[in-house]
C-alpha cells in the first residue's frame, strides 16, 4: 500500500539521530517506521522502550529483521545461499533482496514457500475450511491437505472441480474500502454455486472474504506476484479472477497472463488498454468517443509543456491507482510544479502522471455488466458534486435526476462501444462527465467499483452474480433481466458520503479529486428531495431552526461566488445573519445580500476564531481553490469548524443540497418508509 518492502522509509533515513529521538515522541501511523530506523542506527532498546512503551519483545523482533537488512545490505554483489534462505525464512522478497544485495542471480531460482494450517477448529474436529500462511519453515500442510481431500473425493466418485483462485482487496483504507470485499464474497459464493472451488487469497482478517465459511480454502499472504507465485504452486488452480478485489487485485493481472493462468473475465491485455494513456486514446479513436484532451509525463519539465498545450486548469493523477490518491486540479504552473513534486514523491514512477484538461460539468458513472457481446446497464448514477470532486466523496443519485433523454442514450450507447471493443467479460465501470449538452468519458475501468453493492441494493440486480457467470460462459440474455438499459426503480436512492475528519487530524476537509470519505449511508424516498434529507441526516449533517442569534459563516474563492448569492440570500430569507471575510463579504453585499464582515484567522481579535466558539455558528461554507497547506487561514478555519463540530460545507452543490432540505418543510416523521425488497417486482 505504501510501496515500501521493509521497514525503512526514506524520510526517516535523511534524518539524524537526535531528530530520530525526537519524532519517536511522535504518535502517529509511521511511528514503527521511526523505531525501526532507530534500531538501524543503534539506538538503545531502553531508550525507544522509555519513550514509545513498546514492549521489548517486539523490539527485539524489529532489531532481528533490521540487522538482516543491513546485512544484506553488505553483501556487496556476493550473497551466500545461508544469507539468501534466512532471509526468505524472515519474509524477505526476492526483488527485495537483489536490491539490498546488489545482486542479479539469487543462489536458488524458485524457491518456494510452504503453508501452514491455521486450524479454525482448535483441535477439536477435522476443520472443514481451513486457513493457510506462507512460511520457508517445516512442511507444506496444505499440499498435504489438498492431496487428501481430492483423494477423499475421488475415492468417493466425485468429479474434479475447476479450481478458482480469487484475489481480494488486501487492506481496508480510503478509496478502497468492503465494497471490493462485499464483491469478492459475491464471487466466491457464485463461483460456490455453480460447482467450482474457490480459493480466496487475502491479507486482512478483518473482512467477510476472510471468515470461516466463505471460501474453499483461504491463503493469509500478501497479494504481491511472488507471494501469488507459491500459492499457484501449491494449488495449481485452473483460472484466477482478480476484478472483483479493487486495484490490489487487478495490478496482478498482468502477472497472471505472464505466467499462463488464465483469468476469468476480461483479459489482461483490454485491462491494460484501458489504463494505458496512449493505448487508451487509440480506443477511443476507433469507438470515437470524445474525451478531455490529455497527456502521459513522467518529469517536472513535460508536465509543465503539456500544462501549456492543453490549457489550464488540468486534472493530475498517477496511473494505476484508486480513491483518486494523490491526484489533483492544478490552476497554475504554481500549481503544477507544486503538485508534481508531492506526486513524484508519493508515487513509483514507473507509471507515467497523466494530465486532463479539466472540464467543468456533471459527473455520471455506469457499472455494466457483460458477456463478451451483450451488456445490461442496471442503472446510470448522477454525482451532485460537479467534476472535480472525487466520485467517492460526492453525494450519489439513482436514477439519475438532471439528465436529458439523449445524454442517457449517449452514455448507454458509449459503454456499449467500450464493452464490445474491449471484449469485456464481467463488470466494467465507466465514469461520464456532461457538460453543455455534450458527455466526454473521464475513464474507463475493467472491473468491480465501489458502486457496485449501492446499485445492486438499490436496482434488484444482482450484478456481482451475473459477472461471475458471465465470467464462466453464460449469456446475459439467458439470466432474466434483459439487455442494454435496466427500467428505473419507482423510488430515488440517494448515497451520501460519512467522513471521519475528527479523527484524521491535519487533513483539509476540503473536497477535491483525492477522496476522503470513510462510509456512506443510503437514503431512499419516493422523491429526489425526501431522500437527499434522510441521507444527509443519515450521513450526521444536523438540520438546525435558526435562533435570534444564530448566523453562518462564508469564505469562498472567486470562482464560486456567483453561485454563493443565492445560496446565502436563502439562509438570510430563514432568519440566519451572514458573516464572510473581506472578499466574500463584498461581493454577497454588493449583490444585495446584506452580510457583515469578520477577519480572517490570521487577523486581529475579534476575528472567525472568536465567532466560531461563540457557539452561535449552526454552518460555515468555505470552498478554496488550494488547500494542502495546512498553514493557509482557509484549512486552518475548516480544521477548526471540525474540532468544534460546526458542519462545514466545502463544495457549492453539497451547499445548495443542504440549504434546499433546511427550506422543505419535510422532516423524518412525515417521510414514508421505503422498502426496497417489496418494490422490485413492480418495475
Amino acid at each position: 500500500e505504501l510501496g515500501m518492502d521493509t521497514l525503512t522509509h526514506k524520510p526517516f533515513e535523511e534524518l539524524t539521530d537526535d531528530e530520530i529521538v525526537a519524532h519517536l515522541h511522535v504518535q502517529d501511523a509511521e511511528r514503527v517506521f521511526c523505531v525501526y530506523e532507530a534500531l538501524k542506527r543503534g539506538i538503545d532498546h531502553e531508550t525507544i522502550w522509555k519513550i514509545t512503551k513498546i514492549d521489548w519483545w517486539f523490539l527485539d523482533k524489529m532489531q532481528h529483521l533490521a540487522d538482516l537488512e543491513k546485512g544484506l545490505a553488505k553483501c556487496n554483489g556476493v550473497l551466500s545461499l545461508e544469507q539468501y534462505q534466512t532471509a526468505k525464512k524472515y519474509g524477505f522478497q526476492d526483488k527485495t533482496i537483489k536490491r539490498l544485495a546488489q545482486v542479479d542471480v539469487l543462489p536458488v531460482e524458485n524457491y518456494r514457500a510452504g503453508f501452514k494450517m491455521v486450524d479454525t477448529c482448535a483441535a477439536e474436529f477435522s476443520a472443514n475450511t481451513p486457513y493457510f500462511y506462507s512460511t520457508y519453515d517445516g512442511d507444506n500442510e496444505a499440499a498435504e491437505f489438498i492431496a487428501a481431500r481430492e483423494a477423499e473425493a475421488a475415492a468417493n466418485g466425485q468429479p474434479k472441480k475447476k479450481k478458482v483462485l480469487v484475489f481480494g482487496s488486501g487492506p481496508i483504507r480510503i478509496g478502497q474500502g468492503i465494497e471490493f470485499d462485499y464483491c469478492s464474497v459475491h464471487c466466491v459464493w457464485t463461483l460456490k454455486n455453480h460447482g467450482c472451488e474457490a480459493i480466496l487469497v487475502n491479507n486482512n482478517p478483518e473482512t467477510v472474504s476472510t471468515d470461516f465459511d466463505t471460501g474453499d480454502r483461504l491463503y493469509f499472504d500478501p497479494l504481491n506476484p511472488e507471494s501469488v507465485d507459491n500459492i499457484i504452486a501449491t494449488e495449481k488452480p485452473d483460472a484466477c479472477v482478480v476484478q472483483f478485489g479493487g486495484q490490489t487485485a487487478i495490478k496482478l493481472a498482468k502477472h497472471m497472463d505472464e505466467i499462463g493462468l488464465p483469468i476469468l473475465g476480461t483479459p489482461a491485455d483490454a485491462i491494460d488498454e484501458a489504463e494505458d494513456r496512449e493505448r487508451f486514446d487509440e480506443l477511443l479513436e476507433r469507438c470515437k468517443i470524445p474525451r478531455a484532451p490529455g497527456r502521459t509525463v513522467f518529469n517536472l519539465e513535460e508536465a509543465l509543456a503539456a500544462a501549456d498545450e492543453i490549457g489550464l486548469p488540468v486534472l493530475m493523477r498517477p496511473s494505476y491507482v484508486l480513491g483518486g490518491q494523490n491526484m489533483i486540479v492544478a490552476y497554475t504552473k504554481a500549481d503544477v510544479i507544486e503538485y508534481m513534486g508531492v506526486i513524484t514523491e508519493h508515487v513509483d514512477m514507473d507509471h507515467p502522471v497523466l494530465l486532463d484538461k479539466y472540464i467543468m460539468g456533471t459527473e455520471c458513472e455506469v457499472d455494466a455488466i457483460c458477456d463478451g457481446e451483450n451488456f445490461l446497464i442496471p442503472g446510470i448514477m448522477e454525482q451532485v458534486e460537479r467534476t472535480g470532486v472525487h466520485s467517492g466523496d460526492s453525494i450519489c443519485v439513482y436514477p439519475a435526476q438532471h439528465l436529458t433523454q439523449a445524454e442517457i442514450d449517449t452514455m448507454v450507447d458509449y459503454t456499449g462501444r467500450f464493452a464490445r471493443e474491449l471484449h469485456v467479460t464481467g463488470l466494467v465501470n465507466v465514469q461520464y462527465a456532461v457538460s453543455n449538452g455534450k458527455v466526454y468519458v473521464i475513464e474507463v475501468n475493467p472491473r468491480s467499483s465501489r458502486t457496485v453493492p449501492y446499485i445492486s441494493k438499490v436496482t434488484g440486480v444482482p450484478m456481482v452474480d451475473l459477472a461471475v457467470r458471465c465470467c464462466l460462459g453464460e449469456k446475459l440474455a439467458d439470466m432474466g433481466y434483459g439487455t442494454g438499459l435496466h427500467p428505473n426503480a419507482p423510488y430515488v436512492a440517494v448515497k451520501v458520503p460519512v467522513f471521519s475528519f475528527e479523527k484524521l487530524h491535519g487533513v483539509d476537509t476540503q473536497f477535491g479529486p483525492e477522496m476522503k470519505s470513510t462510509g456512506e449511508v443510503l437514503g431512499i424516498a419516493p422523491n429526489y428531495h425526501d431522500a437527499l434529507l434522510k441521507g444527509l441526516i443519515g450521513a450526521g449533517y444536523t438540520f438546525k431552526t435558526p435562533g435570534p442569534a444564530s448566523c453562518c459563516i462564508f469564505t469562498v474563492k472567486d470562482s464560486d461566488k456567483p453561485e454563493f448569492v443565492d445560496i446565502a440570500w436563502k439562509l438570510k430569507s430563514m432568519g440566519y445573519k451572514l458573516y464572510g471575510t473581506s472578499g466574500t463579504c463584498a461581493w454577497l453585499n454588493k449583490h444585495m445580500v446584506p452580510c457583515n464582515e469578520v477577519r480572517n484567522m490570521s487577523g486581529e481579535s475579534p476575528n472567525i476564531v472568536d465567532l466560531l466558539q461563540s457557539g452561535l455558528v449552526d454552518y460555515v461554507f468555505s470552498t478554496s481553490a488550494k488547500g494542502r497547506d495546512p498553514k493557509r487561514d482557509s484549512v486552518r478555519l475548516r480544521r477548526k469548524a471540525v474540532e468544534l463540530s460546526i458542519p462545514c460545507i466545502t463544495a457549492v452543490d453539497t451547499a445548495n443540497a443542504l440549504v434546499d432540505c433546511l427550506r422543505s418543510d419535510h422532516d423524518l416523521k412525515n417521510i414514508p418508509l421505503v422498502d426496497i425488497a417489496t418494490l422490485y417486482h413492480k418495475k
